[in-house]
């Protein structure tokens, strides 16, 4: 019963890289919000129906409401979802600076919701336009628009960078927006779109200073340079994501080690040094996982790149290791070790995106 479907994942998965840190003035902060969606999703169907009684006596309860997200969005049932489809709609006509707002919650998508997207839409162009200097509502609204109209979220986080200049967030999730478009163009375009998404991201990077999530920060840069063919750049801003790495016990290190060495590889085989790749390549696969890597599995396209020049033997060997943190996707390496095995180049799909 508590299933995400894939639509969701990826939106779930998107709108997490792009969430902004700072909040400005929310009733119910992000981490409650968090708190409270996670206890939603524990409630017993009794348990929630005792709570849409509470909400018709006290329907501006917004942190019963916020509850009630969570139960319904971790269920995978039709029913379930137009129930989750009205809270969002209310929460975006009559709180819509509201925090879950800004998250997968608070979310929804025109394949899955249909007109009820299209209602939120309606709303959000309505808020945008009557207050138009809110960066709650901006932010919010971007969020909304992220995935699916991609051209208006950028509008309104350009308004919204225009607004709070000096805040690092509204560069980097333009960024985010911009590398997520690069999924979905040819391969002449992406080059273009990598290379606005490295100018925000550095325009983050020199906003933040020493911020704590430099780390990630710096991951994005590196992987934007590359893709806009900065070798250099790319090179400098990798080196510094594993100089930063710092001790097991932050949760970021694994991310580091990952993505820091995946793309000092992609760097040394475009320079065409196979073995120095390889060697990357297999350091990579030694990180101790993290909460992304552990749910959404390795990146593969340093892997991919090896496959396609003949290396197979250390594509399984990066596999193995990676099979060690990946509990969700045994199955899904067993598939590609014998696809390798076989002498093929397996569909490595998501896990060449992120």
């Amino acid at each position: 019963m508590k299933l995400l479907t894939t639509v969701t994942l990826a939106l779930f998965t998107a709108l997490v890289l792009s969430l902004q840190p700072v909040a400005y003035g929310e009733e119910v902060g992000r981490a409650e919000v968090t708190s409270l969606t996670m206890q939603g999703m524990k409630l017993s169907d009794d348990a929630a129906k005792k709570a849409e009684e509470q909400l018709q006596a006290n329907p501006d309860d917004l942190s019963l409401r916020t509850k009630l997200l969570g139960y319904y969005f971790s269920n995978e049932s039709a029913d379930a979802r137009k129930v989750l489809q009205i809270h969002v709609l209310w929460i975006i006509e009559h709180r819509p600076e509201a925090a879950v707002l800004g998250l997968p919650y608070g979310q929804l998508d025109p394949i899955t919701d249909g007109e009820a997207f299209s209602q939120g839409k309606k709303l959000w162009l309505k808020h945008v336009t009557e207050k138009p200097e809110n960066l709650n509502i901006l932010g919010n609204a971007a969020n909304y628009f992220l995935l699916w109209e991609a051209d208006t979220s950028e509008q309104l986080l350009q308004k919204a960078k225009a607004l709070d200049p000096n805040n690092p967030d509204w560069s980097s999730r333009l960024g985010e927006l911009y590398k997520l478009e690069m999924q979905r163009k040819p391969r002449d375009a992406k080059k273009n779109l990598a290379a606005k998404a490295l100018a925000q991201f550095e325009n983050a990077l020199r906003l933040s200073g020493d911020a704590p999530d430099r780390s990630f920060l710096l991951q994005d840069t590196a992987k934007a340079a590359l893709e806009a063919s900065d070798l250099d750049k790319a090179k400098t801003y990798a080196e510094e994501v594993l100089k930063r790495a710092g001790s097991k016990e932050d949760w970021n290190y694994g991310n580091a080690v990952h993505h820091g060495n995946l793309i000092l590889g992609r760097i040394a085989l475009r320079s065409g040094d196979v073995e120095k790749a390889k060697g990357f390549l297999l350091a990579a696969g030694n990180t101790p996982g993290s909460p992304q890597l552990n749910s959404f599995g390795p990146n593969m396209t340093l892997a991919k790149e090896l496959l396609e020049k003949g290396e197979k033997d250390t594509v399984i060997k990066y596999l193995q290791l990676c099979d060690k943190f990946w509990e969700m996707g045994h199955e899904r390496v067993k598939e590609w070790l014998a696809a390798i095995q076989a002498g093929g180049i397996p569909d490595f799909s998501s896990n060449l995106n992120y």
